[in-house]
């Protein structure tokens, strides 16, 4: 009698290494990845809190226990990114004013640093592009709405949107990034291609949805 077990068709035998791997492997290509605070480690919601190291100006992930420690607290490693967007109806920068400011696209953000200094910056398929700023003018054009006095510094800016229907928003800094990556990732050729138009105009839409009002013209 032949006492010796059947193998398998597979070449490791039953539940060999190879065939064990490509389980393994489909298994973890099948569970979703699960977004962790970058403070404590615990899983979090698809909506969660931001913070900001302020040294590197990079965004973390943070469950809400973590966000409130750094609530308020202006000398400490992490600021909270805060989650309010506000459209300014009756605001707007003249064409003189955004001439002035060197920027060669019609969209940009603009936030308070660490030193109090008003910086603008403006995405490109290379990422966020500083430009120059007269201090005396965003000194006046401050005085002029008590909205933008209100701003927290950091971590909350000024967006302005020229392209067709235009927007103008103040919105926590991560989405300025967020708008900066998705330009880059889906810029095309010299004119960035329909696609990065289409996200642009998508993106506005929902901050218009969080902001809680509707867009409206304004003639450049």
């Amino acid at each position: 009698m032949n006492m010796q077990a059947k193998a398998s068709d597979s070449p490791d035998g039953i539940g060999g290494p190879t065939e064990t791997l490509a389980a393994l492997k489909r298994f973890s290509r099948s569970r979703p990845q699960v977004e962790r605070c970058a403070l404590c480690s615990a899983p979090l919601a698809d909506e969660h809190q931001h913070l900001m190291e302020r040294q590197s100006r990079r965004i973390e992930c943070a469950c809400d226990a973590c966000a409130i420690l750094f609530c308020g607290q202006d000398s400490s490693k992490y600021l909270r990114v805060p989650r309010r967007v506000r459209r300014l109806h009756d605001f707007a920068l003249t064409d003189l004013q955004w001439e002035q400011m060197m920027i060669p696209i019609s969209l940009a953000f603009f936030f308070r640093n660490e030193s109090g200094r008003m910086t603008a910056m403006y995405p490109s398929p290379g990422g966020p592009i500083e430009s120059l700023l007269d201090s005396d003018s965003w000194a006046q054009i401050f005085a002029e709405c008590p909205a933008l006095q209100r701003m927290e510094p950091e971590v909350e800016a000024l967006l302005v949107n020229r392209i067709g229907v235009g927007a103008t928003l103040i919105v926590p800094i991560d989405e300025c990034y967020k708008l900066v990556g998705l330009i880059r990732m889906n810029w095309r050729g010299l004119s960035g291609g329909a696609e990065v138009w289409k996200v642009i105009a998508e993106f506005f839409e929902q901050l218009e949805q969080k902001a809680g009002s509707r867009p409206q013209v304004q003639h450049a």
